[in-house]
């Protein structure tokens, strides 16, 4: 059951009558308001009830978790899915067979499947929540491949004494490149391009 129309001498009391139904709370729940009845002379004569429909409210996290599911199995893909979520951060670690579809050249296929997780799971507009897609660890293994990176481009533009431009990334992959760069005295980091081909610039300073 995901929806029930109540009754009571309120409004508080016939949400609190459909929260009872439902066995939930009020945060979990979307209230019509369909009459506000009236309380009547002498609050007898003339009352009218109260009447509200209360629906379970879509929790965006799991929506999000179902639509990774139907996206992966429409490329034949099985995953298990791992949710964990801090403050409005979600992460959706996925393991399982042929986990390289997913991840794609450079990590393109997961990085576009989080982008549209992202828009799923803020679709409501109720709360923000940012999104990390992990597949079997591959974001960590990606983040030290971006760091060693930064460092040989710095080096090259350093050497040659021109700025070096590194290949298209999204924005968390550039902000890598920027972070490990950020404390050098020997060269500066900006990002340069309109999206998908933004790309991170190394100067030397």
């Amino acid at each position: 059951m995901r929806e029930v129309t109540a009754t009571g001498q309120s409004v508080d009391e016939a949400v609190q009558s459909a929260l009872e139904q439902l066995n939930t709370s009020r945060d979990q729940v979307e209230v019509d308001i369909i009459d506000e009845g009236k309380k009547g002379i002498l609050g007898v004569f003339g009352a009218k009830r109260a009447i509200v429909k209360v629906r379970l409210a879509k929790n965006p996290i799991q929506e999000a978790e179902k639509f990774i599911l139907d996206v992966v199995q429409k490329m034949n893909v099985d995953v298990e899915i791992t949710t964990t979520v801090e403050s409005n951060h979600v992460t959706y670690e996925l393991s399982g067979e042929k986990i390289a579809l997913l991840i794609g050249k450079r990590g393109q296929t997961l990085n576009a499947l989080q982008y549209l997780t992202h828009l799923v799971i803020n679709k409501e507009g109720n709360q923000y929540y940012t999104v990390t897609l992990d597949a079997e660890g591959y974001r960590s293994r990606r983040q030290e491949t971006l760091e060693g990176l930064a460092l040989r481009m710095a080096d090259k533009a350093k050497r040659i004494g021109k700025k070096v431009a590194l290949e298209p990334m999204p924005a968390f992959e550039r902000k890598v490149i920027h972070s490990v760069l950020q404390d050098s005295k020997e060269v500066t980091t900006y990002s340069d391009g309109v999206e998908p081909h933004r790309h991170v610039v190394i100067k030397p300073s």
